[in-house]
């Protein structure tokens, strides 16, 4: 199927709507709610190719970051590439959740990757030394994240729901107009 007939929009469309999602890590919001899953799910959907959808991601992340680390943070240490190595997950989930299609196949993709995030990020604060490399140690660092992870979760499922339903909305609309 062709763009137009399938409702699939141009590359700049999806593009903006992952950059409006990175632009979302900079407002103020409760610690770890952020768009990060989203935008990687979103891009790994949409993207006609994986690598671009990676790319798409991580520049958002890095670009963000920046910003970040310039005014809030300092945010590139020694754990920021098992960050951004996790934030790729979301994006092979998004390629595997366009063959399985609806509501579900993205709430399994979602949570996936939202639990993914915790367990790869959790791993690497263990690893940095802040707990005892042991296996008490790295329950400790598991445990100590589970209050991130609440808000995590939630802005994951929020992010999720506000980029897919508006690309849904405005693909419909986009469609309508050309039928009319």
């Amino acid at each position: 199927m062709d763009e137009k007939s399938s409702g699939r929009w141009p590359g700049t469309i999806w593009t903006g709507i992952v950059l409006l999602g990175a632009l979302a890590r900079l407002i103020p919001h409760p610690w770890n709610f952020t768009p990060l899953v989203a935008t990687g799910l979103f891009a790994g959907a949409y993207a006609r190719k994986a690598r671009s959808a990676a790319a798409v991601t991580l520049l958002s992340l890095a670009l963000s970051d920046v910003v970040l680390d310039t005014f809030v943070y300092r945010r590139f240490d020694r754990g920021f590439a098992w960050i951004y190595a996790a934030a790729v997950v979301p994006v092979l989930l998004g390629r595997w959740m366009r063959r399985s299609k609806g509501v579900p196949g993205l709430a399994a993709a979602m949570l996936a990757s939202s639990l993914s995030f915790f367990a790869i990020t959790n791993f690497a604060v263990w690893l940095g030394g802040l707990y005892p490399h042991t296996l008490s140690g790295l329950a400790a660092s598991y445990a100590a994240g589970i209050p991130f992870y609440r808000n995590q979760l939630l802005g994951d499922i929020f992010y999720t729901a506000v980029m897919f339903s508006a690309y849904e909305a405005l693909t419909r609309r986009r469609l309508a107009r050309a039928a009319a």
